[in-house]
C-alpha cells in the first residue's frame, strides 16, 4: 500500500461521518463510523406524490424542508451522539432535482460550518457506485458496475477508486423511468418498479411479445421504444381479458431486465473484469438480482450488489462514498464525479 494512502487511512480512521441525501423525493440522513453504519434514516415521500403518479419537484423540496430538521435530531439521538461528535459532513450535490438538492446541501453545509468541520460534496451516482462497500468491503477494482435508477442507466468501469470510465448510458429514458411511465399509464401504482414487480409475481413473462431495443452505441441503452411498444400493444387489444395484468406486467419487467442484462453481459466479456457490481433503485428489482446472480455464477465472476434497502436512495451510500474518497484516493472530492462525464 502506498505510504500516502496509508497516511490517509490512519488520518480518517474512526472518524464520524454525517451524510445527507435529498436528490429526489427521499429525505435521508446517515451516520457512519469507521465503515460501520450507526444510523441510516429515510423519510419517504411516496404517499405525497402517489396521487400525481410521479415526483412533483416543488412539492418534493417543500417536504424536504419540513422533514430534514427533525430527521437530523432523530438520527443523532438514535446514534447516541452529540453534535460535537461529528467529524465530517457529506451531502449529495447532484445530479438530481435542484430544489431538493438545495435543501439537503445547504442544511449539511450549515452544520459543517457551525462545527468548523470538513464538508464534502458527493456525486449522487458515485454514492450508488460506493453503496456495495457498506456490506461488501472486499469490493476492489477493477470491476464493472451497472447503475440503474429513475434518472440514469449506466455501465461504469472502475479501474481504481476515483478513476471511472463510462462505457454506456441511456440515449433516452432510464430503466426506472420506463417502469414509472408505464405503471402510471396502466394505473399500476407509484413508484412503478415495485408496483410492476408485485403485480408480475406468478405471471408469464413470455406472454406478451415486446422488443429488446438496440442502439448504435455498443453499450448504450434505450427504453422509450419499449415503453411505446407496450402502450401500443394495450391500445390494440380488442378485449381487456385477452391478457392478464399479471402476465403483461411480467412480460414488461422481463423485457427491461433482458435489455439491461444483454448489454451488460457484452460489456463484461469485452472488458474481461473478474468482478461485477451494481446500484440504484432498479437494482432492488428481484428479477434483475436473480439474473445477475445466475450470470455471475455461470461465468465465475465475483458479484457484489447492495441489499435492496441500500440500492434505493439513502444517505449511507453518501457516507460510504465520502469515506472511500478520503481513505483510498488522492483526488479532491470535487473531482470524483460521474455526472461530469455524463453531461
Amino acid at each position: 500500500m502506498p505510504m500516502y494512502t496509508l497516511r490517509k487511512k490512519l488520518m480518517y480512521k474512526d472518524k464520524v461521518i454525517l451524510g445527507f441525501e435529498t436528490s429526489c423525493d427521499e429525505t435521508a440522513i446517515a451516520i457512519m463510523k469507521d465503515s460501520k453504519v450507526l444510523v441510516n434514516k429515510i423519510s419517504s415521500q411516496v404517499n405525497i406524490h402517489e396521487r400525481f403518479g410521479g415526483v412533483v419537484p416543488e412539492v418534493a423540496s417543500r417536504a424536504h424542508s419540513e422533514m430534514i430538521r427533525n430527521l437530523f435530531h432523530t438520527s443523532l439521538n438514535e446514534a447516541q451522539l452529540e453534535l460535537s461528535d461529528i467529524d465530517i459532513v457529506a451531502s449529495t450535490d447532484g445530479p438530481g432535482l435542484v430544489g431538493s438538492l438545495v435543501v439537503g446541501y445547504n442544511f449539511a453545509k450549515s452544520v459543517a460550518w457551525s462545527l468548523d468541520k470538513l464538508f464534502l460534496p458527493v456525486d449522487h451516482m458515485v454514492g450508488h457506485l460506493s453503496a456495495p462497500l457498506i456490506e461488501h468491503p472486499q469490493l476492489n477494482p477493477p470491476f464493472l458496475s451497472l447503475l440503474v435508477s429513475g434518472g440514469h442507466t449506466q455501465i461504469v468501469l472502475v479501474e481504481e477508486w476515483g478513476k471511472y470510465e463510462l462505457l454506456g448510458t441511456t440515449i433516452d429514458d432510464a430503466a426506472g423511468e420506463a417502469f414509472d411511465k408505464l405503471s402510471r399509464y396502466c394505473g399500476f401504482g407509484f413508484p412503478g418498479g415495485p408496483a410492476i414487480q408485485k403485480i408480475s409475481e406468478g405471471g408469464n413473462e413470455s406472454k406478451v411479445p415486446l422488443p429488446r431495443p438496440k442502439t448504435v452505441g455498443e453499450f448504450d441503452y434505450s427504453f422509450s421504444g419499449l415503453k411505446t411498444a407496450a402502450i401500443y400493444y394495450l391500445q390494440d387489444l380488442k378485449h381487456e381479458d385477452e391478457v392478464s395484468r399479471k402476465d403483461f406486467a411480467a412480460s414488461y419487467q422481463e423485457a427491461i431486465v433482458d435489455s439491461l442484462m444483454g448489454v451488460f453481459e457484452k460489456a463484461v466479456k469485452e472488458t474481461n473484469v473478474p468482478t461485477i457490481s451494481g446500484g440504484g433503485g432498479v437494482m432492488a428489482n428481484k428479477r434483475l438480482r436473480e439474473k445477475l446472480g445466475t450470470f455471475a455464477e455461470k461465468d465465475g465472476l465475483n458479484l457484489y450488489i447492495p441489499s435492496p434497502s441500500l440500492s434505493t436512495d439513502n444517505a449511507a451510500m453518501i457516507c460510504s462514498a465520502a469515506q472511500m474518497n478520503l481513505t483510498t484516493t488522492d483526488l479532491n472530492i470535487n473531482d470524483v464525479r460521474l455526472s461530469s462525464i455524463i453531461n
